[in-house]
């Protein structure tokens, strides 16, 4: 194996070669290829691109990497990816509403990468809440309580695993093969039957434009589908935050209050549009307004709630606490020691948000990171007292920033200009902007 080789492939724009790099993504997997050199191929794929066959035989050999979960006959196996997002919580909630409205929902996440946040940060959050687990685990939790959430170890795909953690470290996450093969080579060692995609667009997006987006989207349709597992993908606005509640522990808040029935409109709508996609083509009986129906179902009637309670006992928190967290979730996910309150300057409509520069503050702050070995703070992060269209008055609460560290004269005058407020109401369009499905990416 040259890596060289492959390199100048890269840079030249010409097909690697097959077993060179599917021998590159085996040595990866067991370490014996450098950092340095996993890097500059890294950077070399960012900068120039891979060919389509290229991309395939890179998820394939990922996939290879490691074990593939295999189910018994029963309930359709089901799971979503997003490509992240600012207040980008959904998996908190649909695993368990997918599981409460009969879907087997084995869910492997990530931790964040550059400025979003990671579904397995989220969860660290909650005490004792353990997301280290082996197939044979993540197997006998979907058998006990229908759904799981772990993070990717060493045994399922692990050279995405070593290429995950180094892309958010080395800016070379926006690059349509490698995002295309870390998704689908892990949804696909899951042993799913159905996947839904969002893929996010936008300011706060990692892919901005549309027609970004819809490379993207048609990239991992593509390769999904060639690997057997029926795949939509939803291009999603990501210029606003999702819902009120950003940053680890506030996600999780934010998302039990929608499993309760309650909370942002927002997060419940983007919940609802996922779930019930995953549900029309996981089941032949139900179309979208059915699966609409059945989401709606289980997150009102507490049904979704209680799958995730379940699940967090089943994945380490004590029974007590897990109880505790669903009543009274501020008690046991805790709260910064310091907040910061931004106040409307004048009567007006809040015209919207900088997610972005909020998601960089709060990477800032801990709340994401810049380097391997840093910690995380779960605490960091913002609650959106008014959101998009809102009308606001002069000294009225529009955010609150959560923090453990002191802000600097820099980081109030940021916080200042996140939230921007004009004479007149703005328009709010939908979070749906486009579906792209096997119908879309063939030529």
């Amino acid at each position: 194996m040259d890596v060289e080789a492959l390199i100048n492939a890269v840079n030249n724009g010409e097909h690697q070669d097959k077993q060179a790099l599917e021998s590159f993504v085996a040595k990866v997997a067991d370490g014996s290829v450098s950092t340095e050199d996993a890097t500059r191929w890294l950077k070399a794929v960012h900068q120039h691109g891979c060919t389509v066959d290229d991309t395939v035989v890179l998820t394939n050999a990922m996939i290879e990497s490691g074990a593939r979960l295999k189910w018994p006959d029963g309930a359709p196996v089901v799971d979503k990816h997003s490509t992240g997002g600012v207040g980008d919580k959904m998996s908190l909630m649909l695993a368990p509403a997918l599981a409460a409205a009969g879907c087997r929902v084995p869910m492997l996440a990530g931790r964040g990468l550059g400025h979003t946040g990671g579904t397995i940060d989220k969860l660290e959050s909650i005490p004792g809440f353990n997301c280290a687990l082996s197939p044979e685990e993540m197997m006998a939790a979907v058998k006990r309580v229908g759904c799981c959430i772990a993070v990717q170890n060493e045994a399922i795909a692990p050279a995405d695993g070593v290429l995950y953690a180094l892309r958010d470290v080395t800016d070379t996450i926006d690059s349509v093969p490698l995002i295309t093969a870390s998704i689908v080579s892990k949804k696909a060692a899951e042993g799913l039957d159905v996947l839904v995609l969002d893929v996010k667009t936008g300011t706060a997006a990692f892919m901005q434009t549309l027609e970004e987006a819809q490379t993207l989207a048609a990239s991992m349709v593509k390769t999904a589908e060639g690997l057997g597992i029926r795949t939509l993908a939803q291009i999603t606005s990501m210029s606003e935050p999702i819902g009120t509640h950003i940053g680890n522990a506030l996600e999780v808040l934010g998302s039990i209050l929608v499993l309760k029935g309650e909370g942002s409109p927002d997060t419940r709508e983007l919940v609802v549009l996922q779930g019930a996609a995953l549900l029309s083509m996981a089941f032949e009986d139900v179309d979208v307004e059915e699966g609409r129906r059945r989401m709606d179902k289980v997150l009102n009637n507490g049904e979704a709630l209680d799958v995730f309670r379940r699940m967090c006992v089943e994945q380490g928190v004590d029974e007590k606490t897990a109880m505790l967290l669903v009543k009274a979730p501020e008690k046991v996910l805790g709260v910064a020691p310091e907040q910061t309150t931004v106040l409307a300057q004048h009567d007006g409509f809040l015209a919207g948000h900088e997610a972005m520069k909020m998601a960089q503050l709060a990477r800032k702050h801990g709340a994401g990171r810049f380097a391997l070995e840093d910690e995380i703070d779960p605490l960091v992060g913002f609650l959106l007292q008014a959101i998009k269209g809102d009308k606001v008055k002069k000294n009225q609460p529009l955010f609150t920033f959560f923090h453990s560290r002191e802000l600097t004269h820099e980081d109030l005058q940021e916080l200042k200009s996140l939230a921007i407020i004009s004479e007149n109401q703005p328009d709010l369009s939908p979070r749906l902007v486009k579906l792209i499905d096997s119908t879309e990416t063939k030529a």
